[in-house]
């Protein structure tokens, strides 16, 4: 099988394991996967690189000040508290990355005492697979002509001490689905700085469950509206 049909079938069947219906009122229907080139591969606003293993969405800067609790939304998502919006779909990012082999890693979630009540106990996950979900995000910007990527921690300001995030992983846990539909399509969560089962992806560190000292580093960031690309890649230890 070439690696179209290998990207095609597994984007099929990951679709029809999880019976997957979106939100008609946010969120269009996922459309179908694109080859570009030998190893790029197109699925909605998300751009595949089978080489490299890395995912790329279009985002604009949403925030320069402020409360922030999460790095991305879609655009219909919470924008009073995000650094980045996105057009690019949730599900289409989870599906990418699902075809890249990163794992979901539900380590940052907690076990459901029934639908929609968490408990008070997190997911205990394989080793292996907590590996496999690590990911390391980077804000890609093209100054004078040459892209420029930056680690998205470094846009990030913790105010207690006064510095930027901790250059660590991100977590992709994957969410999961409610009444057929990806949990994260309904809610426009992607990438959250304070930890939430209704991301695709979390911060893992511990200061994950305040949400009174993240903002953006404003002496960092660019003007709002300004466009970037936010590209997901394998996690590299220092």
């Amino acid at each position: 099988m070439n690696a179209a049909r290998s990207i095609a079938s597994s984007l099929v069947m990951f679709s029809l394991g999880m019976s997957v219906l979106h939100s008609e009122e946010k969120i269009p229907e996922s459309p179908k996967l694109e080859q570009l080139s030998e190893d790029l591969y197109r699925l909605g606003e998300v751009i595949l690189d089978k080489k490299k293993r890395e995912a790329s969405i279009p985002a604009i800067v949403n925030m320069r000040e402020g409360l922030i609790e999460f790095l991305v939304v879609h655009e219909h998502g919470k924008l009073h508290e995000s650094l980045f919006s996105t057009k690019a779909i949730p599900l289409d990012l989870s599906l990418a990355l699902t075809i890249l082999n990163f794992k979901q890693s539900k380590e940052l979630y907690y076990i459901p005492r029934e639908p929609g009540i968490p408990s008070d106990k997190l997911y205990q996950v394989p080793e292996e697979t907590r590996l496999a979900s690590r990911l390391q995000i980077f804000i890609e910007q093209e100054i004078d002509g040459v892209k420029k990527r930056t680690p998205a921690n470094e846009w990030i300001f913790n105010k207690e001490t006064s510095q930027h995030m901790k250059p660590t992983h991100w977590v992709f846990g994957g969410s999961d689905f409610f009444k057929g539909k990806y949990i994260p399509d309904s809610t426009g969560d992607i990438a959250a700085v304070f930890v939430t089962d209704n991301a695709s992806i979390n911060y893992p560190g511990s200061e994950n469950t305040n949400d009174m000292i993240w903002e953006p580093f404003t002496d960092r960031i660019p003007q709002r509206e300004t466009k970037v690309t936010l590209i997901f890649a394998p996690f590299q230890a220092p």
